[in-house]
């Protein structure tokens, strides 16, 4: 499955390409035009036939290796058709005699380079009839494509008869589900009640009239499914008489019929698509008895179309804490924790890391070192080959049947973009706009009618998290996340398929050697050193689309970028290293479109980076470079300028000034880290040219200097320019306390504008005027030297204010009171007290009903006179809290009591919020350094 999930998002892009291409005025050529529609032609017929391959099971060998043949065909093809394109240059006339003449000596300087290209193509064509031809005598058109089926022997069976004695780190969900699920008949709500559990396989057990436990399968059979209900809960034969004759309406109305008068609990295990439950769920009544049905689910999407009534509950399953992770490990292997030797703990700690609190993947590893020898080489040669061992090892044949069934479910597009992500080494948290940025420039997203091809890398990103196959990282004020990791073990997983479809090729990941079957396509490389570089010295690099490497050291050895002729994405990650690194040969990579030399360091940009005239994405995030090549700005396709900006400790970094004629760079949708002082006048008026900025994220310092007013004015300008445009988020940086009062002559405000930050030393004496008619604002990080019950007013009539950071000096009277009705759509604050003075802070009954997040100071000394109640029992939706308690002038006694008291509202709290305490000590030490505690 994994070879037709790459194959399949190769082919796509490629067929879209080449029907763009037919289309563009540059195929003018009419053999080539001849030839380059044939072979569009012939690799839609295989596309068409890899998406009927999709559907198989198990594809055998004959059906694997046609599908590698025709991987490596498209890739091939789209190198020489992008070869061609460069070669051919634009075929527009435009431009007058001068450009005709030019032109013309163009292309007769590629004549040598046409005719090659036209050899190649000769060739493709050869390799296209013998794919076809193979095909046939493979007769692969008699395939059957089955629907997916269940294993012979369904490998969850034995979570549902292992002895309760058997299990850990289950007392306290299962006493918190039971007693949710056997409510009694005078429970005041009656009606039947949905739980879904996301991610786990587990029935509770409760007192009913009846009870039934179904599987679904990926393809449900629903009529099969209901009749095992039915047998389940009447074995009477008069009312099953007939039952294999039953249409689906039958079944429905017979289930409902028995059911009715019943208080039942139904277990329906493994539900995969919406679709499913809203086929079932009409079989089970709604009989003003309190019934319950458990839904298990891997997919949110799934437990939320569960659950749409107010008395429904999503339970979501979180992974074993590291002492019960311990306790099962160890009780697996030695029947006891303290039975383990001394010197296989370290080793031990390892293993249990990639589990990752997984009971089902510590339960497989820990079965297969119980039949291993107890020394340390033989566990620490198992914890390299997991991944490897997966596929091979009947003792974990379990977990990987697990693992491979969520895999398997995804589309073959999604399947791509899950493969990728084995480039980034263990426990890398990835961010999503640069995972975004990498798909697009990679050609794995298609636009798709009415979504750009960011919104279908975005959605792609947000059903991986859906389907639980990544772990969401950073959850904002928007529901969203801002990153994702992998869990160890689906990340050995996806490493394994990777390797085996020859989609990446891995160096010093933990592995000997170079990891790879087949032509390099895309290199991750984690670590290399002398050795490393003799093996690659022999490869052919020539085929490599994507280089990405992670690592601190010996960066000097790697290959030279003129051998990485086709890359598509560059992404260094290698710090201080890459200073030793030759960065020639750069601008011969004329396919190049994404390059990131992320947290390099250097001070200058390579040569030639301005001639990569494809590039989309440059980003110099964490490097040195204060100023860019003033052609950088004939780069028209760039959509994503990044560089630094902020503080990094006392130092103000963000120092790259704007080029001179950033205004015809026209596509750029994100520019970040640019410091406006320090760049010419001209440059800063031409933000306003950017039509379609999106993002400005700027550094603004140089209070009193003269440069200052002038510049000011001119980027308050161009933000008057970007106002009428699409801007939607404005961050602005400093290092000092620069004023910003120029922006109340901001006119027209951005009515798209959803994100304002400033991150400076300066606090605006009032709220400022043009803040109330952003009514698309969703998220503000603002200072104020006071704050008063007139602020809180004008925020919350802003309803789109889903976040809220606010820095202030005092609050009016010293007092700082959250009423009802303010705030009430805000889902996010965070309050933080500049200086010395100490303010009284509560929150009233009703005060921000949908807040979900809080970061708040609490000073002991001034709440001790009105009492220790923060109120935090009172934010209804609030799901998690942190509490900085200011111990000034307060006993040690009276900061227990705070403590005390404020996790007392946190226990009392129905949605039971995850609070945690941290205590300032007299020596002013900082938050994280502190003692923690969680209520």
């Amino acid at each position: 499955m994994e070879a037709v999930s790459a194959a399949h998002g190769v082919l796509g892009p490629l067929v879209g390409k080449l029907t763009s291409l037919l289309a563009d005025e540059c195929v003018r050529l009419k053999g080539v035009r001849r030839e380059i529609r044939l072979l569009r032609s012939e690799l839609i017929s295989m596309h068409g036939a890899i998406q009927k391959y999709s559907m198989l099971q198990d594809p055998d060998v004959q059906v694997k290796t046609w599908i590698s043949l025709v991987r490596e065909l498209a890739y091939d093809t789209e190198d020489v058709i992008d070869k061609f394109v460069h070669h051919l240059g634009n075929g527009s006339h435009h431009g007058g005699l001068k450009e005709f003449f030019r032109k013309t000596a163009r292309r007769l300087k590629t004549l040598g380079s046409r005719h090659g290209i036209a050899n190649q193509i000769d060739d493709l064509k050869a390799r296209v009839k013998e794919v076809k031809d193979l095909k046939g005598s493979y007769k692969l058109d008699d395939v059957a494509c089955s629907a997916f089926e269940h294993p012979a022997v369904d490998p969850r069976l034995s979570a549902l008869f292992v002895e309760e004695a058997h299990l850990v780190g289950i007392d306290g969900p299962r006493d918190d589900l039971v007693s949710w699920m056997v409510e009694e008949e005078n429970c005041t709500t009656k009606h039947r009640k949905v739980l879904s559990i996301v991610g786990v396989y587990r029935k509770i057990q409760g007192h009913f009239h009846c009870s039934a436990f179904v599987s679904i399968s990926q393809k449900p059979n629903v009529k099969e499914i209901m009749k095992d209900v039915i047998l389940q809960v009447k074995k009477e034969k008069e009312f099953t008489e007939g039952i294999d004759t039953w249409d689906e309406k039958k079944f429905i109305e017979k289930l409902r019929e028995l059911l009715q008068d019943k208080r039942y609990l139904i277990v329906i295990d493994d539900i995969w698509s919406m679709s499913a439950w809203n086929t079932i769920k009409y079989a089970f009544p709604e009989n003003d008895v309190p019934s319950r049905i458990i839904a298990t689910t891997r997919i949110v999407d799934v437990a939320k179309s569960c659950c749409l009534h107010g008395n429904d509950r999503i339970y979501e399953m979180e992974a074993l804490s590291d002492f019960h992770s311990k306790s099962l490990f160890f009780k697996r292997i030695f029947g006891s924790e303290d039975n383990c030797p001394d010197v296989l703990e370290e080793v031990s700690n390892k293993i249990l890391k990639k589990c990752g609190g997984l009971p089902l993947a510590i339960i497989s590893i820990s079965g297969l070192l119980a039949s291993r020898p107890a020394v340390k080489y033989e566990w620490e040669r198992v914890t390299r080959s997991i991944g490897s061992a997966l596929d091979k090892n009947r003792s974990l044949e379990g977990m990987n049947s697990i693992l491979s069934l969520s895999y398997n479910d995804l589309p073959p597009n999604l399947k791509t973009c899950l493969l990728y992500l084995s480039i980034f080494p263990e426990d890398y948290v990835i961010d999503r706009e640069e995972l975004v940025r990498r798909w697009i420039a990679e050609g794995f997203i298609t636009e798709e009618r009415g979504h750009s091809k960011r919104e279908v890398a975005e959605n792609q990103f947000y059903e991986l998290i859906n389907r639980s196959m990544v772990q969401p990282v950073a959850i904002g004020y928007d529901g969203k996340a801002r990153a994702c990791r992998v869990h160890d073990m689906m990340l050995e997983l996806i490493i394994s398929k990777s390797v085996e479809d020859n989609f990446i090729a891995f160096l010093g990941n933990g592995q000997n050697g170079l990891v790879r079957n087949g032509l390099i396509r895309r290199l991750s490389v984690h670590y290399i050193d002398q050795e490393h570089a003799s093996v690659l010295a022999n490869e052919d690099l020539i085929h490599v689309r994507s280089l990405t490497v992670i690592t601190s050291a010996n960066i000097k050895h790697l290959p030279s970028l003129v051998e990485f002729e086709a890359l598509r994405v560059l992404d260094f990650q290698c710090y201080r290293s890459l200073q030793e690194y030759d960065m020639n040969g750069i601008d011969k990579l004329f396919q190049l479109k994404y390059l990131s030399l992320w947290g390099t360091e250097m001070s200058k940009l390579p040569a030639g980076i301005e001639r990569l005239y494809g590039l989309e994405t440059l980003d110099l995030t964490g490097t040195f470079i204060e100023e860019l090549p003033s052609d950088i700005v004939q780069l028209t396709k760039l959509q994503h300028l990044l560089t630094t900006s902020g503080t990094q400790g006392s130092n103000v970094v963000g120092r790259t000034k704007i080029p001179n004629g950033i205004g015809n760079m026209r596509n750029l949708r994100v520019m970040s880290g640019f410091d406006v002082i320090k760049s010419s006048l001209s440059a800063v008026e031409q933000l306003g040219n950017l039509i379609a900025l999106e993002e400005l994220h700027v550094q603004l310092d140089g209070q009193g200097s003269q440069e200052y007013k002038r510049h000011q004015e001119m980027l308050v300008s161009s933000l008057c320019k970007l106002g009428r445009c699409k801007l939607q988020s404005l961050c602005i940086f400093s290092g000092d306390s620069t004023p910003l009062q120029f922006l109340d002559s901001w006119s027209p405000l951005p009515s798209y504008l959803q994100r304002f930050r400033m991150k400076t030393e300066y606090y605006l004496p009032k709220m400022p005027k043009w803040i109330e008619p952003l009514t698309s604002l969703a998220y503000l990080d603002i200072n104020l030297s006071e704050v008063t019950e007139e602020d809180l007013r004008i925020l919350g009539e802003m309803h789109a204010l889903l976040s809220l950071e606010l820095w202030f000096l005092r609050a009016q009277n010293e007092r700082l009171i959250f009423r009802v009705h303010v705030l009430p759509c805000l889902k996010e604050l965070r309050l933080v007290v500049y200086g010395t003075r100490a303010i009284y802070l509560k929150f009233e009954e009703g005060a921000l009903p949908k807040l979900e997040k809080l970061q708040v100071p609490f000073f002991v000394s001034v709440a001790k006179a009105y009492g220790f109640d923060l109120g935090i029992n009172n934010l209804t939706y609030l799901k998690h809290a942190e509490i900085i308690l200011d111990n000034t002038d307060a006993t040690s006694s009276e900061s227990k009591a705070a403590a005390t008291t404020i996790r007392n509202e946190a226990n009392a709290h129905p949605s039971h919020p995850r609070v945690f305490i941290y205590r300032e000590m007299e020596d002013d030490a900082e938050e994280n350094d502190i003692d923690e505690e969680e209520g």
